[in-house]
């Protein structure tokens, strides 16, 4: 790879809150980010001499967006309007049964794709068949953290199990070069026996990986844990042993503050995913008192049937608008921080805070430039009017994301996608999807 000098956009590092560099650059050498600061002192740098040199201004460029729960699918616009556990029984778990290898390596295929185009360099996919998504980042070029749905209570034999998911720490615990790694996997309190969580820590302990798995999505759900259990969904999980600084735990929408105290206290992270509770009617999660426990949050799309578009930068929004929203205060979902759970919060859910996340020097070059020339995004206002962190988060979409780099690699330029071919990807998820469909009515006979 050549160096190249990212120059004269509107930088936001994610090193600080509201720290900015307007204009400056970046400077990639390789996979890595090797400068970062203003636009003469990086001209002005030997090593940008021979660069290639792209112009970015009226852009901003900051570090690729990180989607810390994501489930690989084909089912967009199929399961509308119901409820969680009934949409679950009734769409998706059948689908479940239906799914083949090759289905759902399309899936993710097709995920990863929208996901990159977007801005999104980073995702934690829980899914099935998980060799497939892990053959299918290295080919579109995203990070991917891949955790399969392990479940093993009666009734829920069509899941991965906890030896599946050994098969595949065993072959991806770490390859493309670090960029695509395994992770150990739990679908649910309600779907997985004690002895899946005692199996499933000794199993992370043994590859020195993390957990992720769901909690407290719904209302329902904190009610039934206390009738199996005679405790709240996140007291379980700490009985249980599972949280930790090593645990993502999706969702968290219903917590009490003694549950919010017990992630902050062993240090267990959240993935916010605003869409999909407010599609699924779950509920607002308490991201403000979470992040004032110094609970780390990213945020997750969840899943393309649940929200229906993989589009972090929507997500961004929606995130600020349900705090105000449930809150009635306005002052919460400050942009600053929005972005920050968006970026380096994120990656610091994942572990990757020290290889992504921000933009510093010594960092892997995960950037997205993001065009804020739009109609939507003027006025574009500087200086002590600086309004480029609110535009990105309350006016931009993924649309308005014009280049993408993972690990150095250019993987989209003026919009359009350099490391695959859209259509004929677009074409095998339809073709995979109308399988996936014949084969779920087969079963349903």
């Amino acid at each position: 790879m050549t160096r190249t000098l990212l120059r004269g956009g509107i930088v936001l590092p994610m090193t600080g809150r509201a720290v900015v560099l307007d204009p400056g650059s970046i400077l990639i050498d390789g996979t890595d980010i090797v400068a970062v600061g203003s636009v003469a002192d990086l001209d002005a740098d030997p090593r940008a001499a021979d660069a290639e040199v792209l112009v970015l201004e009226g852009h901003a460029v900051l570090p690729g967006l990180h989607n810390c729960h994501l489930h690989s699918g084909l089912l967009r616009g199929t399961a509308e309007s119901m409820s969680l556990w009934d949409w679950l029984k009734t769409y998706v778990d059948p689908a479940h049964r239906a799914l083949t290898p090759e289905i759902a390596a399309t899936a993710s295929r097709l995920c990863y794709a929208e996901s990159v185009l977007a801005g999104t360099t980073s995702v934690m996919d829980m899914w099935r068949f998980m060799e497939g998504s892990a053959t299918a980042a290295t080919e579109i070029g995203i990070r991917a953290t891949l955790v399969p749905y392990v479940a093993d209570a009666p009734g829920y034999d069509y899941f991965e199990t906890i030896e599946s998911n050994r098969r595949l720490l065993e072959t991806h615990r770490s390859t493309a070069d670090g960029r695509v790694r395994a992770w150990v996997g739990l679908e649910h309190l309600f779907y997985c026996t004690p002895a899946a969580f005692g199996a499933a820590i000794e199993l992370a302990q043994e590859f020195d990986t993390g957990i992720h798995t769901h909690s407290s999505e719904t209302i329902w759900e904190v009610q039934e844990s206390l009738a199996r259990f005679q405790a709240r969904p996140i007291e379980e999980m700490f009985r249980r042993g599972v949280l930790g600084p090593r645990t993502v735990i999706a969702h968290c929408v219903w917590l009490d503050d003694r549950e919010i105290a017990l992630l902050a206290q062993t240090g267990t992270a959240v993935a916010h995913c605003p869409c999909s509770n407010m599609k699924l009617s779950s509920g607002p999660a308490r991201i403000g008192a979470l992040r004032a426990a110094d609970v780390t949050v990213g945020l997750g799309s969840d899943g393309e049937k649940e929200n229906n578009n993989l589009d972090l930068i929507e997500e961004m929004k929606f995130a600020s608008l349900l705090q105000k929203v449930s809150t009635l205060d306005p002052t919460t979902g400050d942009p600053w921080d929005v972005l920050a759970m968006a970026t380096i919060d994120g990656a610091r859910a994942l572990g990757l805070d020290d290889v992504t996340g921000s933009l510093a020097p010594g960092k892997r070059a995960d950037i997205v430039t993001v065009s804020l020339g739009g109609l939507h995004t003027t006025p574009l206002l500087h200086g002590p009017d600086f309004n480029a962190a609110a535009h990105l988060v309350f006016s931009a979409s993924g649309h308005d994301v014009r280049d993408v780099w993972v690990d150095g690699r250019r993987l989209v330029a003026g919009g359009d996608a350099l490391a695959f071919d859209t259509e004929a990807l677009r074409a095998d998820a339809q073709a995979a999807a109308e399988e996936l469909f014949a084969r779920r009515a087969a079963l349903a006979e």
